[in-house]
Formats: C-alpha cells, sequence, structure tokens
C-alpha cells in the first residue's frame, strides 16, 4: 500500500438476521443490495462497480461475524447530505447515536447510528 491505492478495498458489515438488516439499509441508502449464499456464508452486498478502484462491501452473516457496537467504525458515504440518509434511521429499525455534526468546513459532516443488528456504524458527507 502507498499513497496512490486505497487504504481500504472491502468491508463487511456482521449480522444475525440477513434478510432484516439487509432491509433496513435497502431503506436507508435507497439502494438494492445483491445476495450471495457461500455455503458457511451468506452476504448481500452494497452497489458497486467491480474492479474501478473503489472500495465496497457487504453485509455477512456467518459463525466468524458478530455484530457489535464496539471496535471498528465505518463511515459509510451518504453524500451529498446523510441528513437524507440518518432521516430513514429510525423509521426502519435503527438508532441515531450522534445527529449530523460538522467536522470542519473543509472535511465535512458526520454522523453516528445503530443498525438493527447491534453495529454501531458511521456516516459521512460534504454537504
Amino acid at each position: 500500500m502507498d499513497n496512490t491505492t486505497n487504504s481500504l478495498n472491502w468491508f463487511e458489515i456482521p449480522v444475525l438476521d440477513l434478510p432484516r438488516a439487509k432491509h433496513f439499509y435497502q431503506m436507508i441508502f435507497s439502494i438494492h443490495m445483491e445476495e450471495m449464499d457461500l455455503g458457511k456464508m451468506q452476504m448481500a452486498s452494497f452497489p458497486a462497480v467491480m474492479n474501478s478502484g473503489k472500495a465496497s462491501g457487504a453485509l455477512v452473516k456467518s459463525g466468524m461475524h458478530v455484530p457489535s457496537a464496539d471496535g471498528v467504525v465505518l463511515y459509510l458515504n451518504a453524500n451529498p447530505d446523510l441528513e437524507d440518509v440518518l432521516g430513514k434511521v429510525e423509521t426502519n429499525g435503527g438508532k441515531v447515536l450522534i445527529p449530523k455534526t460538522q467536522i470542519t468546513p473543509e472535511l465535512g459532516f458526520m454522523a453516528f447510528f445503530m443498525d438493527t443488528e447491534g453495529n454501531k456504524v458511521a456516516l459521512h458527507s460534504q454537504g
């Protein structure tokens, strides 16, 4: 890795109930997620263009994936305004932990929420 490559290329958000988690993320981001069954691991992927160099990830249910409010925090892209996504969190079973908060004028805004599986997740947007 160097300063010309992404430091993140894939992420996995642990879930206990894949249909419930998939519904939650599809509703708050207004997206469609494709499911894959890999035997002992079930996944629902966030939209992505393969081999584009842009990071993406999936919701994952397996014996090795345990939802948690402690540990690594992912900042999901909620441009142009994270309030559009954050406003859908509680009506879809999640909980807002930190409302839209400005980081700096140059760095934009952030917010934290708890998803339906018990994961603490962050949002980022410029507006």
